[in-house]
């Protein structure tokens, strides 16, 4: 028994030994190291069969194997990353614009020559100080008095203030609180010929950076405020900005971050917040238990190995909220510049720095992620594509991407632009490509099939063109007809535009009256905003009867019914309001309403017609639909400049102030 007693201390003390030597090669700030080495020696003393050896133990190896000071150096070669951003998605000017100008300013801040304020009343320790940092490429500026000092930083703005302890008037001491004060990220190095330890625990408490004596060495002069900028630089990255990514599915916003990381060269990290409930999600478990383990934050971040990663966070505007915590409220301190260079993880339960992560943040629909969490993020929008840059992005990327998955390199089957317009038109109908790049996965199956076929019967294979025909043969009938432009004009139904979360999209609203007693009935799953632009626009129509040409009692003895077809989807959102107000018109006025006219806006009880958002995409929907025409308000004709002029081809957009302006272009003669 013995033998064996002393056989588990041996293998426990190297388990101890190899711990101690990873928490020396990790690097890990001091701080941590002290926790590391504290939990470390309880551990010793702990027997290796219990639990809680086994949870300090893997407690420890997590932190000792966090990449505590490993990164990677960005690349900041403008033309270069311009030049992998267009290479990897077509379109998206903007955006890609918004990303060149990120890394530019990173590019300035880093080419900045660092400006160093020396103070001291000797002369000779100032001339001697300036040239040595002047030779090591620094702006530096000398002054002999710490008032002076104060001076210039009021009109001039240092990394590093290198002073002098003992000054008549104001001394060291006095100008390190003072600046640590004003400029909390400025780091001040004291230097004297009076050192004392005393004086050098103060100064290090009080914020100090370092503490030389004189008379200095001219190497560890040089070490430290090489040191000292770098760590200033480290905090000044915490004011960095949060990107956030939202669009329709399959605009290419997921693969915009690993575009970005492969332009800066960094690691690329991505989870999906959809559906996450618990906020330990989050910030992770606490070490109370066996199985506890670190947030998806931490846990990423460790298993890139690198601090300083691309880290995309998908669909957060489909994260949840239960009686389990709030995740979205956990993400602020993940998220804000402010906090998360001192990000304390549950589990870790020591911080960590996240401010030189670049977070992306990815959601549908930007109104519906949280309203702390929108504050602290800059919006890039994935607008949809155009027709001409699906078939461009199909012919670039989709259409090769296909042909090599599915083993046709060799043959190289020849995709017609008629066969690709075909596709997008009759077989898709979305704002992305995800659909698109689905059928024509489903067309290369089906050639691939065909040539194994050739090649077994007749040992031979030709080239294969694809036609329309083809395209029709492959994948049946076509699934989506403009049926909007064929069809003919009706009384009491007009086409409107929304937003959804899937793009722009088309709606019809149907208007009908019969006998009845004042009733109005509203139906096809409308919410509660579409309700109120219902009554609103039928207030409007009896106030204004008369000038409208409509009797003044049509509704004392008729029920009006208003329908929005497609029962089954929820629908809300003040865009419909001028929809459903024309819609009214012509069954009031017996003037039928023009189905190639599109309208949105919201209207109020004067008529006027209100601000929307989402014109780009809901023109774009316009467009796929054949429309000729889109009535829009007069408030939004800013929007079109953002228009390129692709969109705006074979369309005409009306902007309008009032319903009276809408009647003009959307009613025909009765």
């Amino acid at each position: 028994m013995p033998f064996f007693k002393k056989e588990g201390e041996n293998q426990q003390a190297a388990t101890i030994e190899d711990l101690s030597q990873k928490i020396r090669d990790s690097q890990m700030p001091p701080d941590v190291e002290k926790i590391s080495v504290q939990e470390l020696d309880m551990l010793s003393k702990i027997s290796p069969e219990s639990s809680e050896f086994t949870i300090g133990l893997t407690y420890i190896d997590y932190l000792a194997n966090m990449p505590w000071n490993i990164s990677t150096e960005d690349n900041l070669d403008i033309s270069r990353a311009e030049r992998i951003l267009n290479e990897e998605h077509y379109g998206l000017q903007k955006t890609k614009e918004r990303i060149i100008e990120h890394l530019a300013v990173k590019v300035l801040v880093l080419k900045k020559k660092p400006h160093i304020l020396v103070i001291d009343d000797e002369e000779i320790a100032r001339k001697n100080l300036t040239h040595i940092l002047e030779k090591e490429n620094y702006d530096v500026m000398a002054v002999q008095s710490g008032i002076e000092g104060f001076k210039r930083m009021e009109s001039a703005e240092f990394d590093i203030v290198i002073a002098d302890l003992k000054m008549p008037g104001v001394d060291g001491m006095e100008v390190l609180e003072k600046i640590k004060i004003k400029h909390p990220y400025t780091q001040v190095i004291i230097i004297t010929g009076y050192a004392t330890v005393s004086s050098a625990v103060e100064a290090m408490q009080k914020g100090a950076y370092y503490y030389i004596a004189k008379p200095f060495k001219l190497e560890e002069v040089r070490l430290k405020v090489r040191e000292a900028y770098d760590k200033k630089s480290r905090l000044r990255s915490a004011k960095g900005s949060v990107l956030c990514f939202a669009g329709p599915p399959g605009t290419g916003k997921t693969s915009m971050g690993r575009a970005i990381a492969r332009a800066l060269r960094r690691k690329f990290v991505r989870i999906s917040l959809g559906g996450i409930k618990d906020e330990a999600e989050i910030r992770g478990h606490r070490r109370t238990y066996v199985g506890a383990k670190p947030g998806r934050v931490i846990e990423e971040i460790r298993r890139a190995e690198s601090s300083n990663p691309v880290f995309m966070m998908d669909e957060l505007d489909k994260i949840s909220q239960e009686f389990k915590g709030d995740p979205s409220s956990a993400l602020l301190e993940v998220l804000d510049p402010e906090q998360n260079h001192t990000f304390v993880d549950h589990y870790l339960d020591v911080p960590f720095d996240l401010s030189r992560v670049m977070f992306i943040i990815t959601a549908n629909v930007f109104d519906n992620i949280p309203s702390p969490l929108r504050d602290r993020m800059e919006l890039t929008e994935f607008s949809g594509y155009t027709l001409e840059e699906k078939a461009e992005i199909a012919s670039q990327f989709l259409i090769p991407r296909q042909i090599r998955e599915k083993g046709l390199y060799g043959y190289q089957p020849e995709f017609t632009e008629k066969a690709i317009f075909k596709m997008i038109q009759s077989y898709t109908r979305e704002a992305g490509i995800r659909t698109l790049e689905r059928r024509i996965a489903t067309v290369c199956r089906k050639i691939a099939k065909e040539l194994l076929h050739d090649i077994e019967e007749n040992n031979t294979s030709g080239a294969i063109t694809i036609t329309p025909d083809l395209v029709e043969k492959y994948l049946g009938r076509q699934k989506y007809h403009f049926e909007v432009v064929e069809d003919e004009n009706r009384i009491g139904v007009a086409t409107g535009l929304v937003l959804t979360e899937t793009g722009g999209d088309i709606i019809f609203v149907e208007a009908v009256k019969m006998k009845g007693s004042k009733e109005l009935l509203l139906t096809g799953s409308l919410g509660d905003v579409m309700r109120e632009s219902a009554q609103a626009a039928l207030s409007y129509i009896r106030s204004k009867a008369d000038s409208l040409g409509i009797q003044e009692d049509f509704f004392e003895h008729h029920d009006i019914h208003i329908h929005v077809p497609s029962g089954a989807i929820r629908k809300d959102g003040p865009s419909a309001g001028l929809t459903i107000g024309l819609a009214l018109i012509s069954l009031l006025t017996g003037r039928p309403a023009q189905r190639d006219v599109a309208l949105t806006g919201e209207i109020t009880l004067t008529g006027k017609i209100l601000r929307v958002g989402g014109i780009k995409e809901k023109i774009l929907a316009a467009r796929r639909s054949r429309m000729k025409k889109v009535i829009i308000p007069g408030k939004n004709t800013d929007n079109l400049a953002e228009l390129t002029d692709t969109i705006k081809k074979d369309i005409d957009i009306v902007p309008v102030d009032s319903i009276d302006d809408a009647i003009k272009n959307v009613l025909l003669k009765p």
